[in-house]
């Protein structure tokens, strides 16, 4: 196995980037991860059996990073301040883990086909064209399912939740509308 270091860098290092802070809000967290994931990739080269599976390797890595990520921010032990003192960046810590728990949930009442598109789009990373060989459909109708199952899932969210929303589309803080929501 010849596998370079440097070319993986090259190859993977923007795009890679680009996944994290999708599901990073803070910068300097995303650029902590994403060296963290090098980190993890130099370590662990030689236990890549199959060079052509790098791709699905350098994306689970990722994955299992990120989940570290948010595991470790839910175990940080904290002081409760007063109400009024409650600090904006704890809140906006604390929005992406708590909406990614209600959108398990969604995920878990979309009807199978959408449910099926979605968690194998968004959660392997698995390209539409994937997508359809997988389910033995056309390439535009994987992406349908997939457009719907995100449509579905945002009318849920937006049904459930008042969202507040950075320039860059990340959720920092939102609200519940309904006290009764069955998912959140």
């Amino acid at each position: 196995m010849s596998i370079c270091i440097n070319c993986i860098w090259e190859e993977f290092s923007v795009p890679l980037k680009r996944f994290i802070k999708k599901r990073v809000a803070n910068d300097q967290d995303a650029e902590d991860i994403f060296q963290e994931i090098f980190i993890k990739i130099h370590s662990n080269i030689g236990s890549l059996r199959n060079d052509n599976r790098i791709h699905a390797w350098i994306y689970r890595i990722a994955r299992n990073t990120i989940t570290d990520y948010y595991r470790n921010q839910n175990n940080i032990e904290t002081t409760e301040l007063p109400g009024d003192m409650e600090s904006s960046k704890e809140e906006e810590l604390s929005a992406n883990p708590e909406i990614a728990s209600c959108l398990k949930v969604m995920i878990g009442n979309l009807p199978e086909i959408y449910k099926q598109a979605v968690l194998l789009t968004e959660f392997q990373n698995m390209t539409q064209k994937e997508l359809s060989e997988e389910m033995g459909i056309s390439i535009s109708g994987a992406k349908s399912r997939v457009q719907r199952a995100r449509k579905m899932l945002k009318e849920m969210l937006l049904d459930c939740c008042q969202l507040e929303i950075d320039r860059r589309g990340n959720i920092i803080a939102y609200e519940h509308k309904n006290s009764e929501c069955k998912y959140c």
